[in-house]
């Protein structure tokens, strides 16, 4: 069995995105089957492959295509992503391949179409579809423009839906291009894939790419794929301490506002008893200055309807003065 594997970033570059006439025979071909549509021409815009990977968090190995009519076409083998985040990459994708046109000077009606194709291993969308193709439109479905209009699509190709046991004569284009790339790896060990490669043009043109690269190139592509997302692991768990880290600091720095808010609090309190305490011992002079001025009052002669009438005490306030 050969190290051939086209699920990997770097080989489906190499075989379908390499500057030279049989690369882009296959990506012609490829992407007629799964458009849709007829392609006659096609210019690879970032045919180059990333050199210093290792420097990079993720370095672009995806096929950015313009066709004749200038539609666009990003083009992606997305196979380490988990299902949770492929949707929000995928809508991403789209907006910056769509908001990289060049405007000025021109009407909006004069914007090209910009189609993401996205090729991954997962089950994702609730159907029995394996090619899915998505436009803006509301929660019933209605699209937002006309289809004529529409010039922003997703074209999903979920290869985990493929039934590799399907026979192969009931297989259409598209299930036998995805059942090579899932088991080209086999070769002409796989019942299937030889009669491909013996009877079908496409398939024989994608061999040929496959070929022209020898079991020593394969494991060198295998092992600089590993070295890149083993680099973009290292710097995400990098990028997540410094996250964490970031998040301390922002707790430590929460907390020390809080306790200056805290001692600001406990010194207002003690400000407010401390003035309680004075009002209290003023309250206390005061009761005392009463009492005093009551008794002389008293022990001057002064009747307790008198006192009475120079104070703001009751009669049996002012007893309870002169006897405590």
């Amino acid at each position: 069995m050969r190290s051939a594997n086209l699920l990997n970033d770097f080989a489906f570059k190499y075989v379908f995105g390499e500057d030279c006439k049989e690369a882009n025979d296959a990506l012609k071909s490829l992407l007629t089957v799964f458009l849709e549509r007829k392609v006659h021409h096609v210019i690879v815009k970032n045919s180059e492959m990333v050199k210093d990977y290792s420097k990079m968090k993720s370095p672009r190995l995806d096929l950015l295509v313009e066709f004749d009519d200038r539609t666009m076409v990003d083009l992606e083998m997305q196979l380490r992503q988990t299902k949770d985040n492929l949707p929000i990459r995928f809508s991403y994708y789209l907006a910056r391949l769509h908001g990289s046109q060049e405007l000025e000077g021109k009407y909006y009606g004069e914007l090209k179409e910009t189609i993401v194709l996205v090729f991954f291993n997962v089950n994702l969308i609730d159907n029995n579809r394996m090619c899915n193709t998505f436009t803006l439109s509301n929660e019933e479905g209605l699209s937002f423009v006309e289809e004529s209009q529409d010039r922003m699509k997703i074209r999903t190709v979920e290869m985990a839906k493929l039934d590799v046991d399907k026979p192969l004569e009931d297989m259409n284009e598209q299930e036998k291009m995805i059942y090579y790339f899932l088991n080209c790896h086999k070769g002409m060990d796989d019942s299937k894939i030889k009669v491909m490669i013996e009877s079908d043009g496409v398939i024989q043109m994608l061999e040929k790419r496959v070929e022209t690269i020898s079991d020593d190139g394969w494991k060198k592509i295998i092992e600089d794929f590993r070295k890149l997302h083993e680099n973009e692991e290292r710097m995400e768990r990098q990028l997540k301490l410094e996250e964490a880290h970031k998040a301390q600091e922002e707790a430590k720095k929460t907390l020390q506002e809080a306790n200056k808010l805290n001692q600001e609090a406990d010194k207002k309190v003690e400000e407010a008893e401390k003035k309680l305490e004075e009002a209290d011992k003023k309250f206390e002079e005061a009761d005392k200055q009463v009492k005093q001025m009551v008794c002389k009052m008293y022990e001057d002669g002064f009747s307790l309807e008198q006192i009475f009438a120079y104070c703001s005490l009751n009669v049996n306030e002012i007893e309870l003065l002169i006897k405590s």
